[in-house]
């Protein structure tokens, strides 16, 4: 059990420099926490965009529990049903024609919740849960959250401050699995699946975590599909097509950055699937909160409207703000994991961007990191107070692990700078 720690390469150590140029707010023996999606990046750029996206409620409005009461969805804010539609059309990562049906959630998770209702419903009571799988890896199985005890073992004797260690939130097995419904079971890994009858398969796209492009793979009778297509956007792929699924999940949060307001939103083609999947958000909460969705969208025809816009003088719209800070972080990590020598990081194909116009490559949302000599990635980056989210939680070996890619300059920075001094590892436990 030997590591030698010493400093990477003059590469490694450039880039590593550059970020210590930023003036940081964490303490440097802080634990950064990883683990979690949690889209702090583009706090920056909001904050430069002003009044822009400042809404203003006055006490007497919106007190009724009915938006659009001849809408299916009753309980959506017409000024949002335009505003998703309108991004989706300037973006072109969608189809959203009006015999498309818009649902919005408090967030994907609900919306998940609902569609499992609506697919699995009704059912007799002597039926089997309808199953509910995915492709390894799939998204994470437990909450990453860290306690002070189970941390202590990995950093004795050395100062502990903890930074931004929260739960992480919800994944497809818990999910499936909180309510104990009796109408679907979470059945495991899609590749192995081979049960006949009815099933739902989840198809993360690009997927978390690993950042590929998905599409199903179970391919068996009497499946039924449900597309997560979170990660969709500009900053994270090339855009290449319209897509066109059954049912399709979106979320502000990894949209735009706002994951606070707690706003998703699905586009299903069925009348009676819509239908049923309101009814569940209808049972559940009563609708989604009028405020949060006028916010979203206030910003989301914000982001339509720089995005359809031009002229010699303009500015980088917030897709392509974004995907410039991506590739600027992945050019970075990658730069660090070569001269390493410990690591390793998938490669992504360039693609054709219909959105850009042009070539682009992928900038994931997470960095799926390997390890290699059979290393416990999770527990290797933890001896430097690094906390991320191992492989066996999403269903593969331990070698590999989830670094998220959306947290602060000064958390990635810190990162960086460790990642850094991890070289030669060997015969770890």
């Amino acid at each position: 059990m030997v590591v030698g720690i010493d400093k990477a390469a003059s590469a490694a150590d450039s880039v590593v420099s550059s970020a210590k140029k930023t003036p940081t707010a964490i303490p440097s023996d802080s634990v950064i926490n990883l683990a979690r999606g949690d889209p702090t990046m583009y706090q920056p750029y909001w904050r430069r965009m002003g009044d822009k996206c400042t809404v203003v409620i006055p006490g007497h409005d919106l007190m009724s529990y009915f938006s659009d009461p001849g809408n299916l969805c009753w309980f959506l804010m017409p000024e949002l049903d335009d505003a998703i539609r309108r991004l989706h059309r300037v973006v072109g990562n969608a189809v959203v024609d009006d015999d498309r049906y818009i649902i919005v959630g408090t967030g994907s998770t609900q919306l998940f919740q609902a569609v499992l209702f609506a697919l699995s419903s009704p059912q007799n009571p002597d039926t089997e849960p309808l199953s509910v799988v995915a492709a390894a890896p799939f998204y994470s199985i437990k909450h990453g959250n860290m306690g002070m005890s189970s941390f202590s073992s990995h950093v004795v004797g050395q100062p502990l401050i903890l930074h931004g260690l929260v739960p992480h939130l919800v994944s497809y097995p818990e999910e499936t699995e909180f309510l104990c419904s009796g109408l679907y079971k979470w059945a495991g890994d899609a590749y192995s699946f081979d049960k006949d009858g009815a099933y739902v398969e989840l198809v993360t796209s690009p997927n978390n975590p690993d950042g590929t492009i998905r599409e199903a793979v179970a391919n068996r009778e009497g499946g039924k599909l449900i597309h997560d297509l979170a990660y969709y956007w500009p900053q994270y792929t090339p855009i290449t097509s319209k897509a066109d699924y059954d049912i399709m999940l979106f979320t502000f949060s990894k949209a735009t950055g706002h994951a606070g307001s707690r706003i998703g939103w699905a586009i299903v083609k069925d009348k009676q699937v819509a239908a049923k999947m309101v009814k569940y958000i209808e049972l559940s909460s009563i609708g989604v909160s009028k405020e949060a969705q006028l916010r979203a969208a206030k910003i989301l025809e914000v982001i339509a409207e720089d995005c359809a816009s031009s002229g010699p003088d303009k500015e980088e719209n917030f897709f392509e703000h974004g995907h410039r800070l991506m590739s600027d972080r992945w050019e970075k990590l990658r730069e660090v994991v070569k001269r390493n020598g410990v690591f390793s990081l998938p490669k992504y194909p360039r693609d054709f961007c219909n959105f850009k116009g042009k070539d682009t490559d992928s900038s994931p949302a997470f960095a799926w990191l390997k390890a290699k000599d059979g290393l416990n990635c999770d527990n290797l980056l933890r001896e430097f107070k690094i906390i991320t989210r191992g492989g066996p939680n999403f269903g593969v070996d331990s070698d590999y692990t989830r670094v998220s890619m959306l947290s602060l300059d000064e958390e990635f920075n810190l990162f960086l700078e460790r990642l850094a001094e991890i070289k030669g590892a060997a015969n770890r436990m």
